[in-house]
This record gives structure tokens, C-alpha cells and sequence, in this order.
């Protein structure tokens, strides 16, 4: 390991790993799939960066859900939201429902 940016400790010569999906905390999240977070636009930058882009999911809360969020230019939308309700998927620029109450088979 070495010091990196702000003394974080990071790899030295080791295998760089492409994930298939990050899930990605909510602030915040608008009716189109942005999403505001903890400041910095750390996620928006990294994914703009990634090649391919993996799958990413928004888990927060329905209470949390707003009109929009202003999205600026560098915003880039989830192509999930896992909520309490449900699953939402990112279709023609929308979250739609697409399963309800996906923790319903640990009720039993």
C-alpha cells in the first residue's frame, strides 16, 4: 500500500476491478433518477470515468423522494431506486415501478 489522496492508503501494482453494479446511498431522488447524495459529486465523476458503465442503485428512502433536484450538467441518473416500496427502474428518462416490496419473501 502506499499514501494516496489525503493519505488514503491505496494498492501498489495490483489488478484494477471493474464492478458490474455499485449501489450508491440517497439523499435525495427525483421522479427521473437523480439523485442527490453527500456532497462532492464523488460518484458522478467516477462513473463518468468508468468504461463500460456498471449498473448502479440508488437505495434510500420514499420520504426522500423530491419534484426534482435541479440536475446539473455532470449529474448523471441512476438506473435503479431501492426503496421501502419497492424497486424503480429508470425507463425514457422515468423511475417506473417494477417490483413491489421486493422484501416481502423475508416476511415469511
Amino acid at each position: 500500500m502506499a499514501r494516496g489522496v489525503y493519505d488514503i492508503p491505496v494498492p501498489i501494482d495490483s489488478l484494477q476491478i471493474v464492478p458490474d453494479i455499485i449501489l450508491i446511498p440517497l439523499v435525495g431522488f427525483d421522479a427521473e433518477g437523480y439523485r442527490l447524495g453527500y456532497g462532492g459529486g464523488f460518484f458522478d465523476r467516477t462513473l463518468a470515468a468508468m468504461s463500460p458503465r456498471p449498473a448502479t442503485i440508488g437505495v434510500g428512502f420514499e420520504l426522500s423522494r423530491l419534484e426534482t433536484i435541479y440536475p446539473q450538467w455532470h449529474d448523471i441518473p441512476v438506473d435503479y431506486v431501492l426503496t421501502e416500496k419497492g424497486l424503480y427502474r429508470r425507463d425514457s428518462n422515468r423511475l417506473t415501478l417494477a417490483s413491489a416490496k421486493p422484501h416481502a419473501a423475508l416476511e415469511d
